[in-house]
């Protein structure tokens, strides 16, 4: 769990240089109830890359069905007084996919932007920025899933109000993805290979679109990443994306 690493942090804040305190967070598996939101001294204490390794293996205890006990109203009312989130996802609107559960995740661990095909625009883009610069996260994770409804509406040309638009966006995602075989949205191979190109050109869209992102990552500051969740088996796999 995000905040048990980092709870364990704060507990050897006075007693341990950085590295030593960071190893302690990632060593530490079994924890009392989270009942506390994270301070800005125990998020700071772990690099992006300590970060996105207490993700994944939050994501392995929920595929396990270990998840570490928390006290969820305690959270909430010890985040009532400010926030220090970790990272910023963004994440589908898909029912099947809350990220802050398949992550093992609690109140004030992550800012959240979720959409339909997890597609950028300039607010998404502005939260991100505020996320990053403003509120401190270190890590972007852009994160699709198999199966997405959103993909499989812009394969098939779907028309519908406002949603048109927004398929569009997904658009060249079907367009560049390189693919043998039937490119239908019936083929749902095809739709998961979307679906990750579409995550790719979402992180290229961040850089390209927001310098002040941009130069966070360039700094070292934040890492940008991508993922992807397999609703059939509850796995979230993570893969850089070349800067």
């Amino acid at each position: 769990m995000l905040t048990s690493a980092l709870l364990s942090v704060g507990a050897m804040a006075g007693c341990s240089t950085g590295s030593a305190a960071r190893k302690s967070a990632l060593d530490n598996t079994k924890t009392a109830i989270r009942n506390t939101a994270l301070t800005q001294d125990r998020r700071d204490a772990l690099s992006p890359d300590d970060l996105l390794k207490i993700a994944k293996e939050g994501n392995e205890r929920f595929r396990k069905g270990e998840q570490h006990p928390r006290d969820f109203l305690a959270e909430q009312q010890s985040s009532a007084a400010g926030q220090y989130p970790a990272a910023v996802l963004l994440t589908c609107i898909d029912s099947r996919a809350p990220a802050e559960i398949l992550l093992d995740l609690g109140i004030g661990d992550v800012f959240n932007s979720r959409v339909a095909g997890n597609i950028i625009n300039e607010d998404i883009l502005g939260s991100m920025e505020f996320a990053c610069k403003l509120a401190g996260a270190k890590v972007v994770v852009v994160m699709g899933h198999t199966a997405c409804g959103a993909i499989k509406g812009s394969i098939s040309d779907a028309k519908l109000g406002n949603l048109t638009a927004l398929l569009a966006k997904i658009k060249p995602a079907v367009n560049a993805t390189v693919y043998h075989g039937d490119r239908s949205a019936n083929n749902y191979s095809f739709v998961d290979a979307v679906a990750r190109t579409n995550v790719e050109l979402t992180i290229k869209g961040i850089r390209a679109n927001s310098p002040v992102l941009s130069d966070l990552e360039k700094a070292g500051t934040i890492k940008i990443v991508g993922a992807m969740y397999d609703i059939s088996t509850g796995a979230v796999e993570f893969y850089d994306s070349a800067v």
